[in-house]
């Protein structure tokens, strides 16, 4: 019996992936800025902290719905789901409403193709009203 115990937990050791392939969440902080009427563009820069290294990414957004205004946002949270760095660039989307009148918080929740989600909360200065589709690519520099 107790080999039959010990056999199994070799083989579960064995089929357990490698550190560097497990999941690992990283800290994100991006400046936004986004302009719009009826649809919205808008584009900023970040910083993702992973794994105890800085990458530096590019965003670009588009909007599709009801959006009037104008904001800039610092928006700071967590990427999850990032098996490498590579899986954070890539296409986010995401539905949802928000506004700011001169100042304000906003948040976001945005999951791309390699099912990172990305979890963002912060600041927004500016004069907005959004209820819309919003897509996101992240480009690493």
């Amino acid at each position: 019996m107790l080999r039959c115990v010990a056999i199994v937990l070799f083989v579960f050791f064995l089929l357990l992936p490698p550190p560097s392939v497990a999941q690992a969440p990283g800290f994100v902080r991006v400046n936004f800025v986004k302009a719009g009427l009826l649809a919205g563009v808008g584009g900023g820069r970040g910083v993702l902290t992973y794994r105890g290294r800085n990458y530096r990414f590019t965003a670009t957004g588009q909007s599709l719905g009801i959006t009037v205004g104008a904001t800039a946002s610092r928006l700071e949270g967590w990427a999850s789901g990032i098996r490498d760095v590579r899986d954070f660039a890539g296409t986010y989307s995401a539905v949802g409403a928000g506004g700011a009148l001169v100042g304000g918080a906003g948040g976001v929740s945005l999951r791309n193709e390699k099912g990172v989600v990305l979890d963002l909360k912060g600041p927004k200065a500016g004069l907005e009203f959004a209820a819309n589709l919003s897509r996101i690519t992240i480009s690493l520099r």
